[in-house]
């Protein structure tokens, strides 16, 4: 018995429509016109300003809705993202629950001792802790760089920016 194949017909332009991605737009544009709206709502600042405290949310929020827009439109285009190839995620293997435990206790236990050893202490030891579930192959770089992060974030929320973060036990010499 022989069966005769024929060439394939002309591949028609396939048209696939990422649904998701209208979700994603409509998300988007509400949170623009959220913004756009919460402008309204803000009081004028001072005659000599040359830019009052609206223009910014209303700049942003113009954008948002640009984009959803945009984003509505490649939609209906048929453009879709590409996928993630993964080169160094292999997506057969299962999650690695021992490290996501670990991470975990080192998060657990900076919210446990932040308020009693301050955040200079515990953002360096969340921060080595961290590098060092995650691979880091020094401990001790990890713990410098960790302090330099913690100490200058401290002083930059503390000075810069006027929040107090908790100093802990370092109240009075930082």
């Amino acid at each position: 018995m022989t069966t005769t194949q024929h060439p394939p017909a002309e591949p028609s332009e396939v048209r696939v429509v990422d649904k998701a991605q209208y979700a994603l737009a409509a998300a988007i544009g509400v949170a623009g016109a959220y913004v756009i709206y919460d402008a309204t709502t803000l009081r004028k600042g001072f005659a000599d300003q040359p830019v009052q405290p609206y223009a910014v949310p209303y700049v942003v929020g113009v954008a948002l809705v640009l984009l959803a827009v945009l984003l509505a439109v490649a939609t209906a285009r048929g453009d879709v993202a590409e996928s993630e190839e993964g080169e160094d995620v292999d997506l057969t293997q299962g999650s690695d629950w021992v490290t996501v435990g670990k991470l975990i206790a080192v998060f657990v236990l900076n919210l446990a001792l932040i308020s009693w050893l301050g955040w200079a202490i515990t953002g360096a030891l969340l921060f080595a802790g961290t590098a060092h579930v995650l691979g880091a192959r020094s401990i001790v770089r990890s713990l410098a760089i960790g302090v330099v992060l913690s100490v200058g974030t401290w002083y930059g929320f503390y000075s810069g920016l006027g929040l107090a973060i908790p100093a802990g036990i370092l109240d009075g010499v930082l």
